[in-house]
């Protein structure tokens, strides 16, 4: 080994690297737990997930030394051409895509399929950090700021076009990126305000949300009426602001509900609301292979069960019931929580949790020693990434958020998602090793 890539390898981040190792082991521990079965001959079986996911890691390490050995200016060149590819490649799995359980976000070749949209999440990640950082780019103007939401965006809106919308509101966690970079409270303002009215339009009649944001607009109206009378700008704000109200809670969100979401899509959010489906939701049918729940919240009650049956300290490795006998659904992917919280108990789950929020703290720990622009971005896009899987994937498992088919980073079975989180980290990596060096 020559003494350049000796000095490449000293460098490495040791701890991002155990923490990463940490992960993909319990997360292989996890997949083998809840398909082992002491009928089985041999574990080496390769039609099983744990196997598929003992290759796709080795895949994993073996792209992630590639990586380490490449100049890190490298990634910032290919920014641009990556997202490019990216949205080639979004954009033709709408038409020649694979269906698998009511979404069309699936691309074959051959046996092995991928997800372009698990993928993009590193070129969007490389394009917005390499955008952002250019020195012709003014952050605190509008025209910069439309620009980095268009680059963060446009993957989503074509993954929506896939039928996949839980994957496209990971792109949503750009703009904490944003936030980061000087995107003004105001916008933060805003979105959580689009939330609220949204709860609010599901949880309210329409005609009564439409008379409450009218008396707000009127009460708003007198108690600023001074105001508005010296400035016609802010009239015209406060009524542009009514209007956009009354139409995204009377027409866009209605819409959304009727011709974007999917049956068991509405059927999970009503259900975190507490609420029935509204008749008007309710007529829609699944199409295609989409698989039919006879209870909405059936996925989550038995996730519930199983985590609680894993009471302070747990079952026990490969002795967990709910998991064995294959009552929660997906508990490979989405809900392979279950089988950490039933096999090891709040303990078990505790310490887990506590992996993921050191790992995510010393991806922005490494993010601000960063000497550029580019690699402090691309690192903060990797922690929002991150943290917005874990957060929503914790979350439905124990029923405070809907059921949208967010894996967990590490642990979830699935090739194209190991992949994908195994690069983001490793960039992240060979980034920091050249911490010092201005990458642009």
């Amino acid at each position: 080994m020559s003494a350049e890539r000796k000095s490449i390898f000293s460098k490495i981040d040791s701890i991002t690297l155990v923490l990463y190792f940490a992960l993909a082991i319990i997360g292989m521990a996890a997949v083998f737990s809840v398909e082992y079965r002491s009928t089985d001959p041999t574990i080496f079986m390769f039609s099983k997930s744990y196997m598929k996911q003992l290759m796709w890691l080795g895949i994993s390490l073996f792209v992630g030394l590639i990586i380490i050995l490449t100049d890190s200016k490298f990634f910032s060149n290919i920014s641009f051409l990556s997202y490019t590819i990216g949205l080639f490649l979004l954009f033709i799995t709408i038409f020649v895509g694979v269906d698998v359980k009511g979404s069309h976000s699936w691309l074959g070749i051959g046996s092995v399929r991928f997800q372009p949209g698990e993928v993009c999440k590193i070129f969007t990640s490389l394009a917005l950090a390499k955008f952002i950082s250019l020195p012709e780019t003014n952050f605190k103007t509008t025209r910069a700021r439309l620009i980095a939401v268009a680059i963060a965006l446009i993957p989503a809106a074509l993954i929506i076009l896939q039928k996949e919308t839980g994957l496209a509101l990971v792109y949503f966690c750009f703009f904490l990126v944003m936030y980061r970079e000087g995107l003004p409270n105001t916008i933060l303002i805003i979105g959580f305000s689009l939330i609220a009215l949204v709860l609010a339009t599901l949880l309210l009649d329409r005609k009564v949300l439409f008379l409450i944001l009218t008396l707000v607009a009127v009460g708003v109206g007198v108690i600023l009426r001074d105001t508005l009378r010296r400035n016609i700008v802010a009239s015209i704000i406060l009524v542009s602001v009514w209007l956009g109200s009354v139409l995204f809670s009377q027409v866009a969100v209605p819409f959304a509900f009727k011709h974007v979401l999917q049956k068991h899509q509405i059927d999970r959010i009503f259900s975190t609301l507490g609420q029935d489906v509204p008749e008007e939701y309710s007529h829609r049918e699944e199409k295609g292979d989409e698989k039919k729940v006879n209870s909405s919240d059936y996925n989550v009650k038995q996730s519930k069960i199983a985590i609680g049956s894993g009471g302070f300290m747990g079952k026990g490795f490969l002795n967990g019931t709910s998991t064995k006998n294959e009552f929660v659904p997906e508990q490979n992917t989405d809900f392979i929580f279950c089988a950490i919280g039933e096999q090891f108990g709040f303990i078990g789950s505790l310490g887990l949790v506590a992996i993921y929020i050191t790992l995510m703290l010393r991806i922005i720990y490494l993010a601000e020693r960063q000497r550029s622009s580019f690699s402090r971005i691309y690192g903060y896009c990797v922690a929002s990434i991150l943290f917005f899987h874990f957060a929503v994937n914790i979350s439905m498992t124990i029923g405070l958020a809907p059921v949208i088919g967010i894996t967990l980073p590490f642990l979830s079975y699935g090739g194209s998602s190991l992949l994908s989180f195994s690069v983001l980290i490793f960039i992240l990596i060979r980034l920091d090793i050249d911490r010092q060096v201005m990458i642009r």
